[in-house]
């Protein structure tokens, strides 16, 4: 599995956003950063059960990222076609207007290292990535909890001090300064 000052695969997958057309090959370059953090999770089926929770939540704070420089993304095993027909079942899915990796080939899932086997899916795994494509961040989840939109926001925060920042620490809180002995 890929983590912590790994580089993020730089590849060019297939995405789908918003519900205004049918998907038309669009793809979004995961080598590209434009200078931006990115904040990719990835969820394992769409038309399930927790992972519209997560996707709502992660909607929710999408301009919290993009006000932290950060592009949210997300990413199932499923086919475009497959998320533009849940987004447009799904009122609170289709305001989740941030791109949709459609990993259905699992090349992405594969080189990441986060894909089960067994299930054929991906693990719910959020990745944090700078703005020069290393990971500074991972979490992986089994396929039955879900992850908290909010913690993700919060470890971007930190992360973007680039100070020590203990335990519970939020935006705003004093960061730890040690004294030279």
């Amino acid at each position: 599995m890929l983590t912590i000052g790994d580089t993020f695969p730089a590849l060019t997958v297939p995405v789908q956003q918003g519900t205004d057309q049918l998907p038309a090959d669009e793809t979004l370059d995961l080598g590209e950063t434009n200078g931006k953090w990115k904040v990719l999770f990835f969820w394992p089926k769409d038309f399930t059960f927790v992972c519209p929770t997560e996707i709502v939540g992660y909607g929710e704070l999408a301009e919290d990222f993009a006000d932290r420089d950060a592009v949210l993304i997300g990413a199932s095993t499923d086919t475009t076609h497959v998320h533009y027909a849940w987004r447009r079942s799904d009122e609170q899915l289709a305001k989740a207007d941030f791109p949709w990796i459609a990993d259905a080939n699992q090349k992405l899932a594969r080189a990441l290292g986060i894909l089960n086997e067994e299930e054929g899916v991906a693990y719910r795994a959020t990745f944090i990535v700078d703005p020069d494509n290393i990971i500074q961040h991972v979490t992986i989840n089994g396929l039955n909890v879900g992850r908290n939109p909010a913690e993700a926001l919060r470890v971007l925060d930190a992360l973007q001090t680039d100070e020590l920042c203990p335990c519970n620490w939020t935006e705003g809180d004093e960061v730890l300064k040690p004294q030279a002995a």
